[in-house]
């Protein structure tokens, strides 16, 4: 078998899953819950299949789980924003595996894009976190409007935009890796990536399949550091996340990414590009609320769409 770059990314990231696994699990081990109860086949059921179908598709699956868990009382709420850093790393790095063989993408441009995503979260975590995030919010919010409507301009062949291209050029390269940079940055101060890297992959003219490998392979590398930060944190006497929630979503989870993949491979690149539309709109909505509302959100959380 021939070692290729995408083949080290793809062991890397299987490297990283095995070893949060085995640390979450000594930890269960340590804590000792009780896993049985009614409650871990819904987690099984809805949060893990139906969340992470949706997070694959770009949408995000964050918002969903916690208005799901606070609806049905599943957790503490102050497990909440553990659990959610967690439940997911599991199936977000099979998404990112399956991403990664079934859609091709160009591999420097690819690897340039996630390694820069994953130092922005690493490096700019300080910086970012003094910014004003309502501002940001209300920023981004009105881009992505703007996005979509050029998006809409060309799907309506008002005028030509978009792309087919696998890969960048040096300079559009350099461009995205500095705003995918920002974009993972962003991210420690709970703005998510899904969608504005859907933009700039757009905007760069690329296909806009070639978004769906490189968001899920920055969150494939950012969400166990984040995860590791609540298991350490973790004791008996005082739990930081839902060990139920957290095994039962990791293994649906899988089932639901399976299914999305599926869809993001098969559907024809016009209706990919209304899907992109529709995440775009979504999330738009979400960060201008959420700018409207001044919320507040947790340092280190996984990228929302």
């Amino acid at each position: 078998m021939t070692i290729t770059p995408l083949l080290v990314l793809q062991a890397a990231v299987v490297v990283i899953t095995v070893v949060f696994t085995v640390v979450l699990v000594l930890n269960l081990i340590k804590t000792k819950e009780e896993l049985k109860g009614r409650d871990k086949w819904v987690n099984l059921g809805i949060c893990g299949v139906a969340t992470q179908f949706i997070d694959a598709l770009g949408i995000g699956s964050y918002g969903p789980m916690t208005a799901w868990w606070k609806i049905t009382k599943a957790m503490p709420d102050k497990q909440i924003p553990g659990t959610l850093n967690i439940c997911a790393v599991v199936a977000c790095s099979f998404t990112t595996l399956a991403y990664t063989t079934v859609i091709e993408v160009e591999i420097v441009t690819l690897v340039t894009l996630i390694a820069s995503a994953t130092l922005g979260a690493v490096l700019g975590a300080g910086i970012v976190s003094k910014l004003n995030v309502t501002v940001i919010r209300y920023g981004m919010g009105i881009a992505l409007i703007v996005v979509v409507l050029v998006m809409l301009a060309g799907i309506f062949k008002l005028m030509p935009v978009g792309g087919e291209a696998i890969g960048l050029s040096t300079g559009k390269l350099i461009i995205s890796a500095l705003i995918c940079f920002a974009l993972g940055s962003l991210m420690t101060i709970g703005v998510g990536c899904y969608a504005p890297m859907m933009a700039l992959v757009f905007a760069m003219g690329l296909s806009p399949a070639v978004a769906f490998p490189v968001m899920m392979g920055s969150c494939a590398f950012l969400m166990p550091a984040a995860g590791m930060r609540f298991i350490k944190a973790n004791t008996k006497e005082k739990p930081t996340y839902s060990k139920k929630a957290s095994i039962m979503v990791n293994i649906g989870g899988c089932v639901g990414v399976a299914v999305a993949v599926l869809i993001v491979k098969s559907i024809p690149l016009t209706a990919l590009k209304w899907l992109v539309c529709a995440v775009l709109i979504y999330t738009s909505i979400m960060l201008l609320r959420d700018a409207v509302k001044g919320k507040k959100t947790t340092l280190g959380s996984k990228a929302e769409a």
